[in-house]
């Protein structure tokens, strides 16, 4: 099943998905949930019978009830207003090769415990223009990543039970401003500002059942589940990223497992899963250096379009736009 989140007015409705066309969830029945963070609160109550009406709308079985065209409406994230949002570490390759480009060795830490951080849950948007101020295009970059979203409230939840907490899968774009982030980092503190602008989620959340086909064991001594999706990134049409979700060394399950140590999750966290291998410009740029001292680096610039693009959840799609001033904290600091 899909889901998406809508704009009505000042409002941000609730919608499922079929084909291309958009059920306002709140319309379907009396008392269904009008929004995502609802459904997310009373997961239990609502989704099987959500899965049963989407069932009966699919074989003509009901009545065809109001609907809209998915090319009508101003998509939003699909949790528009996380009450958290973290972001993991979760692929080898990605890390592996971030370290060697920079010069250090892997570090075996990586293989104890699945890292994550906090990002700005207020500054979540869905698919269309990220503005930007001048200090986040100085080498402004994509990530190529999925999320999940958590259903049921819990603490200290064990990985083997982690995935009754995942509401569903999407697109993840974690927007890096590179100049900000390597400056803070040099006080091993962060990222903060460089990450802290703007994270794209969409177009949809895919609810696991939708993905089952493409359910695969995870790697060798890892726990939970993992799924064999194709990931692209393009940037203006050409594509510069492929990877694969069941690349992922830790699973979601082991990082709601670390992330719920002492901590309740609550339904409507949001946690990424990191960068996928060749999925950032960042690790692009540094591995063609090292084979060709001459490469040109590439960076996201005004106006540019982004389509990351995972097989079962759908493209995200950005366009970068600058904002109309000079503010610019990195100028500031020169004078």
């Amino acid at each position: 099943m899909k889901l998406i989140s809508f704009r009505d007015d000042d409002n941000k409705r609730l919608g499922l998905l079929i084909g291309d066309q958009v059920y306002p969830v709140g319309r379907l029945q009396p008392g269904f949930p009008e929004t995502m963070q609802e459904l997310l609160e009373g997961w239990d109550r609502w989704i099987e019978r959500l899965w049963s009406f989407e069932k009966k709308l699919r074989n003509h079985v009901i009545p065809k009830p109001s609907n809209l065209a998915l090319g009508d409406i101003e998509l939003c994230a699909p949790v528009p207003n996380p009450g958290s949002c973290r972001d993991g570490y979760a692929f080898r390759q990605h890390v592996e090769a971030a370290r060697r480009n920079r010069g250090a060795d892997m570090t075996r830490v990586f293989d104890e415990f699945p890292v994550f951080y906090f990002t700005n849950h207020r500054t979540v948007q869905g698919p269309g223009v990220v503005h930007c101020m001048p200090d986040h295009l100085g080498r402004l970059d994509f990530e190529l990543e999925a999320a999940f979203v958590i259903c049921r409230e819990g603490k200290n939840i064990k990985a083997a039970d982690a995935d009754r907490h995942i509401g569903g899968l999407m697109v993840m774009n974690d927007l890096s401003a590179r100049d900000l982030q390597m400056e803070e980092m040099l006080l091993n503190l962060g990222p903060a500002k460089g990450k802290d602008f703007a994270t794209v989620l969409g177009p949809w959340l895919v609810t696991l059942d939708e993905l089952q086909e493409m359910a695969c064991p995870p790697k060798a001594g890892h726990t939970g589940l993992s799924w064999k999706l194709s990931m692209y990134a393009r940037v203006n049409g050409v594509t510069v990223s492929r990877g694969n979700l069941s690349d992922m060394d830790w699973t979601f399950a082991e990082i709601i497992e670390r992330a719920s140590y002492g901590v309740t999750l609550y339904p409507g966290v949001v946690i990424g899963s990191g960068t996928v291998g060749t999925g950032c410009f960042l690790e692009l740029n540094g591995t063609a250096k090292m084979h060709d001292s001459f490469h040109v680096e590439q960076w996201l610039k005004a106006a540019d379009h982004i389509e990351l693009e995972i097989e079962g959840l759908g493209i995200l799609s950005s366009t970068i736009a600058m904002e109309n001033t000079r503010h610019s904290l990195l100028e500031l600091k020169k004078s």
